[in-house]
């Protein structure tokens, strides 16, 4: 090799390279422009919401998944590299399943028991089972996308993660435009959207992610 090759090689080798965390910042943020239009386009803002928001209801449905999602993303980093330690982001996940716990046994305090069901079923358990999975589409594909820079230890568990940061995104997104705000809504229907990305995530990271 002559020399001047040699240098080009070295130069090529020592260049920075994209971080994961950037990788994951650069392909999700499509995704969430694409969901943004579709969102958009299809649903929009709930009329008067900000009026409203003084109800710890709607307060607690949208800062919910918000907190999901800052929580999963760092968590999808973690899983995304060998021998990452995800421990703490996990306990957090468990603190906010215990706080979603807590704010359905509220509402089942202070709501009388011929009502529960009829907060339970809401007026849009279909709506919602649609389009969380559909507005985390784009954004769990430029997670996957970008997750696959790394080298994590459990493809399957990494692209499930990554379906719930797409999901909570999607839930984010939809609580919204939601007009149910029970928190027996949010835990029953939500989850159950969430966890269909979730499912599609693990399905598809234990495929793509692997390595």
């Amino acid at each position: 090799m002559k020399t001047d090759d040699l240098i080009r090689s070295l130069a090529q080798d020592s260049a920075p390279r994209m971080s994961l965390a950037q990788a994951l910042l650069y392909g999700f943020l499509p995704g969430v422009a694409v969901s943004l239009v579709f969102y958009s386009l299809a649903i929009g803002l709930r009329p008067h919401l900000f009026t409203l928001l003084p109800d710890w209801r709607i307060l607690f449905k949208i800062a919910f998944p918000v907190a999901v999602f800052a929580c999963a993303g760092p968590l999808a980093l973690q899983l995304a590299r060998p021998r990452g330690d995800p421990r703490p982001l996990v306990l957090i996940l468990i603190a906010l399943l215990i706080v979603l716990a807590g704010a359905v046994l509220i509402e089942l305090a202070v709501v009388p028991p011929d009502l529960w069901r009829v907060r339970l079923i809401g007026h849009n358990a279909l709506v919602c089972m649609v389009l969380i999975p559909l507005m985390s589409a784009a954004p769990l594909v430029g997670t996957l996308i970008a997750l696959h820079r790394g080298a994590p230890d459990n493809p399957g568990l990494a692209g499930a993660v990554a379906g719930l940061f797409a999901g909570a995104f999607g839930a984010s997104l939809y609580a919204t435009h939601c007009p149910d705000d029970s928190p027996l809504f949010v835990a029953t229907w939500y989850t159950l959207a969430v966890l269909v990305v979730m499912a599609v995530g693990a399905l598809a990271g234990s495929r793509w992610l692997r390595w």
